[in-house]
């Protein structure tokens, strides 16, 4: 007998999102207005999909899942137009999409592929007027985790240095359809103003921030050992034998653009 119940797939990482209360809390927070160039990363079942068309008008979805885009073209019917991108989020270009028009993106983020994607929105930021994910609670701790804190790393500082990270709601597992094991939390991301940014070469950044953090036990000398000796790490305004949970996102961009100088030797 056939059902059309939808059957989740593990290595999509499908837990989809039913709890009218908490999708009604996720629309009121993203507030979409009609005319706004609107992309969901991972619509699923649509149960986000639908609000958002309803207040939108137009929306664009990419899934991957090919098996869930004729229930999402039924589903929308007579509700809005919805534009449907098959194909893997981290290659998909947002700033095609956005065309010229500020984009917002939305999503209930596949726990495990979070990351890239949002390092892949990131790298598209001039196209982003905001952003609100759906993800596993301990990456938005992560996220927007202070200096000094267990779980401050990689991601809260690449994170920070491009957006403001303000964490919304919290979310049990009873709110999804398989119920994942972890808590979920949705977070806004909002990209930082154009003099808010550093003026750092990105990929030293990325460089400094990656070896500082892929040893954390280590001293930053110890760690950056290859990237920049000692003294350099003191003309940066940094301790060496400070470790990179102690600083904050703007001392990584100083030990980038001192990496960066021609004089710069190598250590």
């Amino acid at each position: 007998m056939h059902s059309d119940r939808h059957i989740h797939k593990k290595r999509f990482g499908q837990h989809f999102l039913h709890d009218a209360n908490v999708l009604a809390r996720i629309v009121q927070a993203v507030a979409p207005k009609p005319g706004e160039r609107v992309v969901e990363i991972g619509p699923g079942d649509g149960a986000l999909t639908l609000p958002l068309l309803r207040a939108l008008g137009r929306l664009t979805v990419i899934e991957l899942d090919r098996d869930l885009i004729p229930r999402l073209r039924t589903a929308a019917e007579g509700v809005g137009e919805l534009e449907i991108v098959n194909a893997d989020v981290l290659s998909v270009d947002l700033r095609r999409l956005a065309d010229g028009a500020p984009l917002r993106v939305v999503g209930n983020l596949p726990y495990n592929i979070s990351s890239p994607i949002l390092f892949h929105c990131i790298e598209q930021l001039d196209a982003i007027r905001d952003m609100h994910f759906m993800l596993q609670k301990e990456v938005v701790e992560r996220m927007a985790a202070a200096p000094g804190s267990k779980v401050y790393g990689r991601l809260s500082v690449m994170l920070q240095l491009a957006c403001r990270v303000e964490p919304l709601i919290e979310v049990p597992p009873a709110a999804f359809r398989p119920p994942p094991k972890v808590d979920s939390a949705v977070v806004r991301l909002l990209p930082r103003a154009q003099h808010e940014r550093h003026d750092a070469d990105p990929a030293m950044v990325e460089r400094v921030v990656k070896a500082a953090f892929g040893q954390r036990r280590k001293t930053l000398a110890n760690a950056l050992y290859g990237v920049l000796p000692a003294e350099q790490i003191d003309r940066a305004g940094v301790d060496p034998r400070a470790r990179a949970e102690q600083l904050a996102p703007a001392a990584f961009v100083e030990l980038a653009r001192i990496a960066g100088l021609p004089d710069n030797p190598p250590p």
